[in-house]
C-alpha cells in the first residue's frame, strides 16, 4: 500500500494532493501541467516536496515532520519515462540488466521471462537507436521491471505511439500489473484510456483533486466519445 500526502508550491500553482493506492492501476488523470508527473516525481525521490509524507508499506520514504526523505535509490520504485530514458550506448539487454547488481539464476529467470512476456527476445542485441516507438517502451518497461520494484511509475508512457500499439500495449500493462501484483500508477490525460486502465482513478486539476461536478463532466463527455 503507497499512501500520499503532500503539498508543493510550483510556479502557478499549489500542489496538494493525499491519496492512498493498493496493489492495483491508478490513474492520475487531467490536463497537461495539472500536477500529475510532479506526484510521480515526489514518489520517486526526484522532487522533494515541501511539506507531508509518502509511505510504502511500512517504509517511510518522505516525511517533512522528521526530516526524513529517503534517496531514490532506495526506495525500490519502478519508473517508467514518456520520453523512455533508454542509455543509446547500450544494447536493449544491457539497459534492460542495468541496475541489476547480481545477475544469478533469479535474475535471468526474471529476464527470460519479462522477453518472453513482452516478445523482445529479438532485440536483446540491437541497440535503441533501431527499435520503434512500441519496442522501445517495452524494452523500458522490462527495464523497469527487472529490478523487482515494489511499485512501477508510468508517466505518460503510451502518449508517443500510434494507435494500434497504443492498445496492445495498454493490455500488456494490464496483463502484467495483474501477474506483478504490485502497484502501477498511471499519468495520462487520454480519458479512454484512463478510464480502460484504471481501477482507481484520482481526477486532477491544478494541482488538487477535480471537484465533483469536473468528475461528472469527464464521464459525461466518455459517454460522447
Amino acid at each position: 500500500m503507497l499512501t500520499v500526502e503532500i503539498r508543493k508550491q510550483l510556479p502557478d500553482y499549489l500542489l496538494e494532493m493525499k491519496f492512498a493506492v493498493a496493489d492495483n492501476m491508478t490513474v492520475l488523470f487531467g490536463p497537461s501541467g495539472c500536477g500529475k508527473t510532479t506526484i510521480l516525481r515526489c514518489i520517486a525521490g526526484l522532487t522533494r516536496p515541501d511539506q507531508g509524507r509518502i509511505c510504502l508499506d511500512e517504509t517511510v520514504l518522505y516525511d517533512s515532520s522528521r526530516k526524513t526523505c529517503l534517496p531514490s535509490r532506495y526506495r525500490g520504485i519502478g519508473y517508467v519515462f514518456q520520453e523512455y530514458a533508454l542509455f543509446p550506448h547500450m544494447t536493449v539487454r544491457r539497459n534492460i540488466m542495468y541496475g541489476v547488481k547480481n545477475y544469478n539464476t533469479a535474475a535471468a529467470d526474471t529476464l527470460n521471462e519479462l522477453l518472453s512476456l513482452l516478445q523482445i527476445g529479438n532485440l536483446i542485441h540491437r541497440y535503441p537507436a533501431e527499435l520503434s516507438g512500441g519496442e522501445k517502451q517495452r524494452v523500458a518497461l522490462a527495464r523497469a521491471l527487472m529490478t523487482g520494484p515494489k511499485i512501477l511509475l508510468l508517466d505518460e508512457p503510451l502518449s508517443a505511439l500510434d494507435h494500434e500499439i497504443r492498445l496492445e500495449l495498454q493490455d500488456e500493462l494490464l496483463k502484467m500489473q495483474q501477474m506483478w501484483k504490485i502497484p502501477f500508477i498511471l499519468v495520462t490525460h487520454d480519458l479512454r484510456e484512463a478510464q480502460k486502465m484504471g481501477q482507481q482513478i484520482i481526477f486532477m486539476e491544478n494541482g488538487r483533486p477535480a471537484p465533483k461536478d469536473k468528475q461528472i463532466l469527464f464521464f459525461q463527455r466518455s459517454l460522447q466519445l
